[in-house]
């Protein structure tokens, strides 16, 4: 299910990178080999600064958004087998920014990484 669900927020992450060709706003961006134990953590920073940076009542973009908060979502990206190790992520706003096609570049490498881990189960 949670692959699915991923396959489904990719697609529309394509739909709204292609919208937004042209876009140099400058976003909080997680680095691309972010450890397993803060994918989750670099979801919510992904998340947030859509909410906060793009107009997702604009419909693929709330599309995306809301893909983005499914709990299907969410248990594809939690990567943590430590138990009850606390990980030591970075906070969002301490993520150097980046321009937006890189945003959604990371975003979309993020749930790449997800879909093939979930493959290999």
């Amino acid at each position: 299910m949670e692959r699915k669900k991923l396959q489904e927020v990719l697609r529309q992450l394509n739909a709204v990178k292609s919208s937004l060709q042209h876009n140099e706003q400058m976003l909080n961006t997680p680095p691309k080999n972010i450890e397993d134990c803060c994918c989750l953590s670099a979801l919510h920073c992904f998340r947030t600064n859509l909410q906060v940076q793009f107009n997702i009542t604009e419909r693929n973009r709330s599309k995306l958004y809301r893909s983005l908060n499914h709990h299907f979502t969410e248990s594809g990206l939690n990567f943590c087998n430590s138990g009850n190790v606390r990980p030591t992520c970075q906070d969002c706003d301490s993520h150097p920014k980046e321009n937006a096609s890189e945003f959604f570049n990371r975003l979309e490498s993020l749930i790449q990484r997800a879909i093939a881990r979930l493959s290999m189960k």
